[in-house]
């Protein structure tokens, strides 16, 4: 990584793109600081928390880089542009005219895009009308004239704009991934806070032997889950294919071997993501509606759900929720990789190229066989996923470490990095090919 690092600053267009980079997220996180008008910040804080729960809260906070806790105008970061990508992917599946469009190359690319700008801004709106009404209710605002609520609609919506803004310019004249690359930077900018959290909760004014031993602790855990976390990101199941020899003209072609990567872990974080929505939906409809959950059953159902009691002692009721959690994660990975990979068509592009896999026929045995792989790996990239994303969860119900990072920032933060230090390299080999044409 440090190599490539190191090489790509040598060269005048990527060290420019990086040092652009840079100044964007400069200002990105200068954005960050810059509070919401009207909003009464210091209690915001509180609200979130108890109207979305621990696990979905702790999630959007980290997105954000602490900027939803302090309402600041950058609020809601990049999470519409996100949720918009996602709706678009998975109306893809469901809308032909948008499938079409996506394989119709170039200009099909760009009015995707168009159309997941169009759907961000408007769920920027969504969100940002829906806090600002919420907070009104509450009383979170300096006054609740129409003005202030109007206000703090625009500053929301204009900031999560912007930062779409700013996002697609890192990705044309920087180093790429530029929506990925703000978030990124908003996992990272949590962490010191964390570490300092983490120090004065378990290090702090013990004892010689005591403050080793917690920070030993403290810093396998964080090293073996980054291992796992990496492991889970980058492992794959490469399926072998041939391809037949035959012979076009004078020359043979073909009698090739390759191979089809399948990673294990196909749904990347969005199961984590939609199991955690899924499961603060209780929090957040009480607390936006106002009820009062008087029944001591549905009271302990909602703490069930929050995983701040799963692990916790005297909470034995929470372990259902914790059960659901799983069986939640386990299904969205099979869902997601089903609109993600698609064997048959795979299966047909192989069929129609003269490819196959060693010892399986063409057509509908190859995605047979891919099916039965696809679904043994999912087991597999479900139960690491599961394991990655409780191990925090654990430690915040048992010791009360509460920290924003987790297996799911660890599993985009590898990932990120992973991907951009690969666009860096093909950007380098580009320009090695074209300094050898000329």
């Amino acid at each position: 990584m440090f190599k490539t690092l190191r090489d790509a600053l040598k060269v005048k267009d990527i060290r420019n793109g990086i040092i652009f980079t840079f100044f964007i997220l400069v200002i990105v996180r200068l954005g960050s600081s810059i509070p919401t008008p009207g909003v009464d910040t210091a209690r915001i804080g509180d609200f979130l928390n108890n109207a979305l729960g621990s696990a979905a809260g702790n999630l959007l906070n980290t997105f954000t880089g602490g900027s939803i806790s302090q309402m600041t105008i950058f609020a809601l970061s990049v999470t519409p542009y996100i949720t918009s990508s996602i709706i678009i992917q998975l109306l893809t599946i469901a809308i032909p005219a948008l499938e079409e469009m996506q394989k119709d190359g170039e200009d099909g690319r760009k009015k995707m895009t168009a159309i997941t700008r169009l759907v961000s801004v408007a769920l920027a709106i969504i969100n940002s009308t829906g806090l600002a009404v919420s907070f009104r209710k509450s009383g979170l605002l300096y006054s609740n004239s129409f003005l202030t609520v109007v206000v703090v609609i625009i500053s929301l919506t204009a900031g999560s704009t912007f930062i779409m803004w700013l996002g697609e310019r890192i990705t044309e004249r920087g180093i790429g991934n530029g929506i990925s690359i703000i978030l990124l930077i908003n996992i990272v900018s949590r962490m010191p806070h964390d570490f300092i959290s983490l120090y004065e909760m378990f290090v702090k004014g013990k004892d010689v032997v005591h403050l080793v031993m917690a920070a030993a602790i403290i810093i396998a855990i964080v090293i073996v889950t980054t291992m796992l976390t990496i492991l889970l990101n980058e492992a794959v199941r490469k399926v072998p294919v041939s391809y037949a020899q035959k012979i076009q003209g004078r020359r043979n072609v073909g009698g090739r071997q390759s191979h089809i990567p399948i990673k294990v872990n196909t749904g990347n974080v969005m199961p984590i993501i939609f199991a955690s929505t899924i499961m603060s939906i209780p929090s957040i409809v009480t607390s936006l509606f106002g009820i009062q959950v008087k029944s001591v059953f549905w009271a302990r159902v909602l703490e069930g759900l929050n995983s701040n009691y799963w692990f916790k002692p005297g909470y034995p009721w929470a372990y259902i929720g914790l059960v659901i959690y799983i069986l939640l994660v386990l299904f969205f990975a099979y869902f997601y990789t089903s609109i993600s990979f698609n064997p048959m068509e795979i299966a047909n592009n192989l069929k129609k190229g003269g490819g196959f896999v060693p010892g399986i026929r063409p057509g509908k045995p190859t995605q047979d066989y891919l099916n039965n792989i696809l679904n043994y790996i999912v087991v597999i990239g479900a139960i690491g996923l599961i394991i990655v994303a409780i191990i925090p969860i654990f430690f915040n119900g048992r010791f009360g470490a509460d920290v924003s990072f987790g297996g799911t920032s660890l599993i985009i933060i590898s990932g990120v990095i992973i991907e951009t230090i690969k666009q860096m390299e093909s950007k380098m080999i580009v320009r090695n090919y074209k300094g050898f044409l000329s």
